[in-house]
This record gives C-alpha cells, structure tokens and sequence, in this order.
C-alpha cells in the first residue's frame, strides 16, 4: 500500500506539493463523464419505498444516513458498507457512499420530497487537490464520483453538496428508535425485485458450497483447512458479488458446536463432519444464508448420520408450518418439537416435555433474510417475532443440534458432534417456496453429491 497523508497531516509521508505542481495537476484532464443510460439497478422500486415511509411520518423532517467510515487499525479503514435503510431508500450501494445522507423533507399537507445530500466529484481546476491528495475521498485514491447532475441520473432524486446540509435537525434513522422500527417494519415485506436479487445471492452461494466440496482434497491436507475453505468460499464470494453478506463460519468436528465459530483456524479431519454457514452478498447487498454439514470423508458414519437425520426431520416440520398467517414462532416450535422428541428417544432426555432440549439447540431457528443476514432486527416484536408471516418475506429455517465435546450428560460417541441446517425460503400464497434447493439435503443426496464433486 502507498504511503499516505495522515488525516491531521501529523508526522506525514506526504511530501509538499510545488506551486508548479499544483498547477501542473490542474491542467489538461479529458473528461470522463458517467454513460448518461447509468441508472441505480433498484431505480424503478425505490420511489414507492419513500412514499411508504413519507406516509408513516407526514410532516416530518426524516434523515437516512449512509454512515461514516470506520477505522480497523491506524488509518486504514474498513471497508464501507452503506447502511441497509439507506441503499434500500435510495438504491446506492457502493463504497463512495461514505457520509452521505438521504433527507425526506416535509411538503405539502402529507409528503415529503427526498433530497439526497452527496460528496460530488472533486473539481481538478482552481487549486482543488482533493482528487490527487485526498486518501480518503480522492478520485486518484478510491475512485470515481459522480458530480450532481450524474447523482440525480442515477438516482432519480433531487441532489445537494454535502456542505449544505447544515445541522441535520429531525429524525435521524441512526439515533431515533421509531423511525428505525419503521424502516426495519417496511422492508418485511419483500417486493419482487427483491426475491430476485435474493435468489441471486441464493444461487450463487451454491455455486460457492460447490466450489468448497471440490476443494476438500487440498483442504484436508492443509493445516488451517478451515481458512483454505473460508478463502475458497470468499472467491466465489468477491467474484459474483460484493463479498460474503457475514463472516463465513467453516467449523469442523468440535468446532461445529460453537454458534458462531468464525476463527477458523482449525485443522480438517477426515472422520469429522463440517459445518459451513456462508452467504453470497450481491452487488446491490441482498444476502443468502445457507448452512450445510457435510462428512469430510464423503459419507457419513452411523452416529454422524443420527445426528443430522434428526436435524433434518427438525428442518422438514419448521417447513411445514410456513405459510402466510401463521405465527412467526410456529416453525420453531415445530421443529424444536422433533428435536426433543428425538433426544427423548435417545435417553438423552427423560421426556421431550419442557425446555430441557435447549441445552443442545441453543438458539432460535430461524430469521428473516434480506438486506442484512438478520434482516428487520429494528421490528416491533408484535409485527416480527410476534407476529404473523405474510407472503414475500424471505426467511430463514435452521435448526441446529450442538453436542458438546465436554458435556457429560451425552454418550460419548455423541460429545463434539455439531450439526445445522440452513435454507432460505420465500412465503408464498400457499406456503413457501425453497429458494436453495439447489443444494442436496438428505444423507444420500450429499453424499452422492460430494462424490461427484470430489470426483472430477
């Protein structure tokens, strides 16, 4: 990386730029406008979205921002991800989005008009050395901006500098919780072009899990083979979209039992299972999540095979009970249902009555799905998870068993086992629709699918 100017100029790299210099830059730049057909993909969609939220707010002063850059160690930062409220108002989505702020300002009795207030382009005239010394905003560092005009194609909303805006008085979607809450609440609901965007991911991260099975060989003989899979998943990931839409957990044998396992620096054993929960995000930032777990030897063993056909008699009844009007709740309790009714059988339980089984289930099953992994998490409870499913929600059903490796109240051949099951589905008129089909489920469809794959 090139040495940088620091943000307070303090014990710079940097070296002064001559008068000569400056001029010299100033001087004999072609232009480079953007094509005048370039529009935001979500273009078409997103002004019904701000009539929606104008109409939970009349006369009020709304303010969506982007967010600001976060620093990951000295100065450089993280990568930028615009807030989910904001790309979903305005449909940008890309890194130049930082400190921008989308406001609906109050007109007439009842709307609003939307004003987007943007960094434009850095002029390369008049002494301006923004787009050649700037590392964080400079054209020269980090790419091209549209000016005003080109926003206002790209967008269909009225644009501003950043610069007037002045004191953003009203409310602010970062600070205050109804608003928020509204936000959240309106984007439960998926429209069309959304369950497009989200069957992309969907199919793309398959085609991630595909890339992974084919990759075992050299994972196996590696000794972080967790990274190796993490890394291979990642490619797929930066080459068909934005990246991963959450930190991709490849946990294998022990592992597999912590929740979030995202270290992954472990070693693969062939006479384990691996659990791989990972999920495309696309350009335009809607993510799948999908888990499978899958025998790194190719086939399951009898104990492995317990295991997830439980979870996946669990996964078919939480399926079963979606469908509009149904409590959110319901498809968990459905498959928690099976699952402590399998432990029971076992004698791991003495009775399936209870909530005993959570020591081996330990969360919920399921989420809703979208712009972010756990999409809508500002939602009232009574109209998310204690409310009822509509048709267009996308959501998620993964139940999950987490034998420890250390707990005592387990058979031994049992203890380090871990297992999940995750597909993403859409509710439908009828029920729902299985958006990651593509991807085996049972015992004889992986393994058939592992060998084909590691075969070639």
């Amino acid at each position: 990386m090139a040495d940088t100017p620091s943000r307070l100029n303090i014990g710079s790299h940097d070296l002064p730029v001559s008068a000569e210099l400056s001029r010299f830059m100033a001087a004999d730049w072609a232009a480079t406008p953007l094509p005048d057909a370039a529009r935001v993909p979500a273009y078409a969609v997103t002004p019904a979205r701000r009539t929606r939220l104008s109409a939970r707010f009349p006369g009020e002063r709304l303010i969506v921002p982007a967010g600001e850059l976060k620093v990951r160690s000295n100065d450089c930062d993280h990568r930028f991800r615009p807030h989910s409220a904001y790309a979903w108002l305005t449909g940008l989505t890309g890194e130049d989005q930082v400190g921008h702020v989308l406001v609906l300002e109050p007109s007439g009795p009842h709307g609003h008009e939307a004003v987007l207030y943007l960094r434009p382009r850095s002029p390369r005239a008049d002494g301006n050395e923004e787009f050649y010394r700037d590392r964080r905003y400079g054209e020269f560092w980090v790419g091209r901006r549209p000016d005003l005009a080109e926003a206002e194609r790209l967008t269909g909303l009225r644009c501003a500098h950043l610069d007037s805006l002045g004191s953003p008085v009203g409310r602010n979607a970062a600070t205050d919780p109804e608003l928020a809450a509204a936000l959240s609440e309106l984007r439960l609901v998926k429209d069309a072009w959304e369950v497009e965007q989200l069957q992309l991911a969907v199919d793309h991260t398959a085609a991630g899990f595909e890339d992974v099975v084919r990759a075992l060989p050299r994972a196996l003989a590696h000794p972080r083979g967790e990274r190796w899979i993490e890394g291979v998943f990642g490619l797929r990931a930066r080459a068909e979209g934005n990246g991963t839409g959450y930190d991709t957990i490849a946990a294998s044998g022990a592992h597999a039992c912590v929740l979030h396992w995202i270290r992954n620096d472990g070693r693969l054993d062939r006479d384990e299972l691996l659990l791989l929960d990972a999920g495309v995000e696309t350009d335009t930032l809607y993510t799948a999540d999908i888990t499978r777990t899958v025998p790194l030897s190719g086939r399951f063993s009898p104990v492995q095979r317990q295991v997830y056909e439980l979870v996946l008699a669990a996964q078919e009844a939480g399926m079963a009970a979606l469908r509009p009007g149904a409590s959110f709740r319901d498809f968990h309790r459905a498959g928690m249902r099976v699952i402590a009714e399998g432990l029971a059988e076992w004698g791991v339980l003495k009775h399936a009555e209870g909530d005993l089984h959570r020591r081996y289930t330990l969360c919920s099953s399921g989420h809703m799905l979208g712009l972010d992994v756990h999409d809508c998490a500002k939602a009232r409870a009574r109209t998310y998870l204690d409310g009822v499913l509509e048709e267009g929600q996308v959501l998620t059903v993964e139940p999950g068993l987490y034998l420890q490796p250390d707990d005592e109240t387990l058979p031994a051949e049992l203890r380090g086992i871990g297992v999940r099951i995750e597909d993403d589905l859409v509710i439908t008129a009828k029920g729902a629709r299985l958006m990651s089909g593509a991807l085996p489920r049972t015992v004889a469809g992986i393994e058939e699918w592992m060998g084909t794959l590691m075969a070639g």
